[in-house]
């Protein structure tokens, strides 16, 4: 973190802040949105999950893409932390494994922005099950 040497330079990063809380919390409209959820659990924690938060924001912010990117308990993906849940409007979540700042920037770039699936994707193992 820099050092606050002058005014400006706290306008900078209070502007800054400002639009990582506002992709963090942008829920009003949120099917509307790219949502992403990173796994915060002490074992996503512990694999590098707030790294990945802290560059899917940065990548959002640089590239203008409105998103909702929230923290989110265990997805029960231990083995393969961090890991991070991501939504585009009108499709189902799609899970992604073993993510670094790397692959995190990939996946906005590919996923988010073109609609390539790409290496990761943690299989869904199980159906849901209507009552109608």
């Amino acid at each position: 973190m820099s050092k606050i040497k002058s005014l400006d330079d706290l306008r900078k990063m209070k502007e800054k802040l400002q639009a990582s809380v506002h992709l963090r919390e942008n829920g009003e409209r949120c099917d509307q949105l790219v949502q992403i959820r990173v796994a915060m659990a002490t074992c996503g924690i512990a694999a590098g999950g707030k790294e990945v938060l802290n560059c899917l924001v940065d990548q959002l912010d640089r590239r203008n893409i409105e998103a909702v990117v929230t923290q989110t308990g265990c997805m029960g993906y231990c083995y393969a932390e961090p890991t991070i849940e991501v939504t585009l409007p009108g499709s189902d979540p799609v899970v992604f494994g073993e993510v670094d700042t790397e692959k995190a920037a990939e996946i906005v770039d590919r996923y988010v922005v073109k609609g390539e699936l790409l290496p990761g994707i943690i299989p869904v193992n199980y159906e849901v099950v209507d009552n109608d």
